[in-house]
């Protein structure tokens, strides 16, 4: 079973896909879940420490603003712990929207920096595309190993 991290962070569908085809889906909800569990993270909104932004600047600079560099906070870890990632692009917003537009260009620039193996594929707009977007999704999980921490 490979970790893979999937893009858009927050997209259920292509989560559910990833868990179907044998393997771990790193998004967003594996990221917020940690937090809100831990002890000493205040309740709902805030969800963070202090130390989260400061986190974050392993992955983004001082300039960037405080949002981004929060949100790098929970994804730069799971993009570090990815085997493999999935990204699919021009996504319509229920399928999974990030929110910020700066923190996506830069989580997509450090999956493409990592060199892990990804898969990108452009959102199906109908039936037939969506037949073949979920058999290419298939076919780059099944190449990928099985044994954690494999190959």
């Amino acid at each position: 079973m490979a970790k893979v991290f999937i893009y858009p962070a927050t997209s259920l569908i292509l989560s559910d896909l990833v868990a179907r085809f044998g393997h771990k889906p790193l998004g967003a909800a594996l990221g917020i879940r940690e937090r809100i569990q831990t002890a000493g993270v205040d309740s709902p909104p805030l969800q963070i420490t202090p130390e989260e932004p400061k986190r974050g600047l392993k992955y983004a600079a001082v300039e960037v603003p405080s949002g981004v560099r929060g949100r790098m906070a929970i994804y730069g870890p799971l993009i570090e712990e990815a085997e493999a990632a999935i990204i699919v692009t021009d996504a319509d917003l229920a399928f999974g929207c990030m929110g910020c537009a700066r923190t996506d260009e830069l989580i997509v620039f450090s999956l493409r920096q990592s060199g892990i193996p990804i898969l990108e594929l452009k959102y199906p707009s109908n039936e037939e595309e969506g037949v073949q977007f979920v058999a290419a999704v298939r076919k780059f999980l099944d190449g990928l190993p099985e044994e954690e921490g494999g190959a």
